[in-house]
């Protein structure tokens, strides 16, 4: 191995430990916790190998954000894949949005609550952010209707999510009742 490939693979990793140390400290704390000066003191670097990586905050939070887009991508298209039928499919496509929001909440705040810098429905949209709303967008389109674009069928599907997830965690919804909120939702607006 070439000393410029050690250099790389070494970068990656301290990279990789950043983001890694980001994700812990905002899930254990929030993410007002997570300062690049406890960061670097937890990762035991200086603070301007921190910025040789990062330029600051928003980027480790759009970095977290990436992550755990390709997470839920994963996440998504595994309950999918193991469900049979458009009905169940969407059903199974739902609580693992659901699940993903609630076991991750400050990744989930980082991907959709928080500034990380991400451009999201543009040409320069990241692709693990179009991975996750393609995620949504396979299983969704077989079940958008005569006359309804699939794109925009998924999109009113993924805000109803975020809404549900979202009001969840903040106890505006109680907990108790999300499955029968999940059933309605595939009942009234997939009409599966």
């Amino acid at each position: 191995m070439s000393v410029q490939e050690r250099k790389e693979r070494e970068r990656a990793a301290r990279e990789h430990l950043i983001v890694a140390t980001a994700r812990e400290l905002a899930e254990q704390q929030g993410w007002d916790a997570v300062t690049t000066r406890r960061l670097a003191e937890r990762i035991e670097y200086s603070q301007p190998v921190l910025y040789s990586h990062f330029r600051g905050k928003r980027e480790i939070i759009g970095a977290v954000a990436l992550e755990g887009a390709a997470e839920m991508s994963a996440a998504l298209r595994a309950a999918a894949s193991a469900a049979d039928g458009p009905r169940t499919r969407v059903t199974a496509l739902a609580r693992a949005y659901l699940e993903f929001a609630e076991r991750n909440p400050a990744v989930y705040d980082a991907m959709f609550q928080l500034d990380g810098g991400l451009a999201f429905a543009h040409e320069d949209t990241p692709k693990p952010l179009k991975d996750a709303f393609d995620a949504l967008l396979e299983s969704l389109g077989e079940v958008a209707g005569d006359g309804v674009h699939p794109a925009l069928f998924t999109e009113v599907f993924w805000a109803t999510l975020h809404g549900l997830a979202t009001l969840t965690r903040a106890e505006r919804l109680p907990p108790a009742d999300t499955e029968r909120r999940v059933e309605l939702l595939v009942d009234r607006l997939a009409m599966v």
